[in-house]
């Protein structure tokens, strides 16, 4: 396989209720088998809400703003430079606290699927339908 590189300007952008997002590599975008990483911005009191990736761990790393990062029950406000890793199957969620949009950098290992990429939404489900107000 060849290198590539991924310019964001170039690469689409999608928008969805919690923020936009950028596919850097995956399966689609470099023929990534073993990196997906994804280029994340939150909008103020948005956040991509509790969800697990049963076949893949994963960094999330705060580029800029104020992030509520949560890793099965417990919680941290991260900041840029921080971090926080996931084990695969172990439910998470990130929160804009902010009053600015936050970026994230989410790395997902290994590649799962043609996306390189799975999630179960656990959102609606106890106990975490009632961790946040």
């Amino acid at each position: 396989m060849a290198g590539t590189f991924v310019i964001a300007k170039d690469t689409a952008q999608e928008v969805l209720d919690w923020g936009k997002l950028r596919w850097m590599s995956h399966p689609p975008t470099t023929g990534a088998g073993q990196l997906t990483v994804i280029d994340v911005t939150l909008a103020p009191g948005k956040g991509h809400n509790f969800h697990k990736h049963p076949d893949q761990e994963e960094v999330i790393y705060v580029v800029a703003g104020s992030v509520e990062q949560w890793i099965d029950r417990d919680k941290r406000v991260l900041g840029a430079g921080d971090a926080a890793f996931i084990p695969a199957d172990m439910v998470h969620a990130s929160f804009n606290v902010g009053a600015g949009d936050a970026r994230i950098v989410a790395i997902l290992g290994p590649c799962v699927g043609p996306t390189g990429y799975e999630l179960v939404d656990v959102a609606a489900e106890a106990p975490w339908n009632e961790l946040r107000p």
